[in-house]
């Protein structure tokens, strides 16, 4: 992919299922990689596999809902690295398992959702963006969900989580519009994950690989989408010819 190869990349979330194929992906294009994930140990497996890649990977452990793990973070790429050119926005948890109706929904469950799925983006952006105003370019991609976009019953905090993050991604890109940064948003579908494991167990029908839907982040993460801003994506039916710039 056009413009990828020493870009420096953050993504956080990224010790499993979507998250670490973004992690292999970028590495394939020779992005310097700075990632995060609550659990050390998987993220230090998902470290030592990249460089066995040959790939320059930083990896912070912490939570990225909570501002000191944030500054610790970004602090220790921008140290590494310089800058950060891509930020992707993918933690998230599903909250109780299986989801619970609106009504029986546990507050403290409720607020620690939107915490970790809204407010850690917008924490994180908010922490990486101003560096990338003063140089002019970056690219912020945030992981939606199709329960973001129309509301499912049953789908409780997490949908709703989405929907706030659909609205941040919308006001970010408007408030940095003509900078040369761009934000931008992806809904990868439904996936072999473990969330998904989580939320639909009863799933008889087959899903799409994580690895099959990383093309869509490369392109947003590359030169080619220098212009696209404050769009949403649909990863598995995401067609590059579309959204190039003549």
């Amino acid at each position: 992919m056009k413009g990828l190869s020493g870009k420096a990349v953050m993504i956080t979330g990224a010790s499993k299922g979507l998250g670490r194929a973004l992690s292999v992906a970028f590495a394939q294009e020779g992005a310097k990689l700075a990632l995060s994930a609550r659990g050390a140990e998987a993220l230090e497996r998902v470290k030592r596999e990249l460089e066995a890649l040959g790939a320059e990977v930083l990896a912070v452990a912490g939570d990225m809902s909570v501002s000191r793990d944030v500054e610790r973070f970004v602090a220790a790429a921008e140290d590494a690295y310089g800058r950060i050119d891509v930020l992707i926005n993918n933690a998230s948890i599903l909250g109780p398992s299986p989801m619970p109706l609106l009504l029986d929904y546990p507050e403290e469950d409720f607020a620690h959702v939107l915490r970790v799925n809204a407010v850690g983006p917008f924490l994180v952006t908010r922490r990486v963006i101003p560096n990338m105003l003063l140089r002019g370019s970056g690219s912020i991609v945030n992981v939606t969900s199709e329960a973001g976009n129309a509301g499912y019953a049953g789908w409780g905090a997490y949908g709703i989580s989405k929907f706030a993050l659909e609205g941040l991604t919308e006001t970010w890109a408007d408030e940095v519009q003509e900078t040369g940064v761009r934000v931008n948003m992806v809904d990868p579908g439904e996936m072999d994950t473990e969330m998904h494991a989580l939320a639909v167990p009863d799933c008889d029908y087959e899903l799409a690989k994580p690895q099959e839907v990383t093309g869509v982040f490369l392109y947003l993460a590359s030169d080619e989408s220098i212009g696209v801003n404050g769009k949403r994506f649909a990863a598995q039916e995401f067609n590059p010819e579309r959204w190039v710039e003549p």
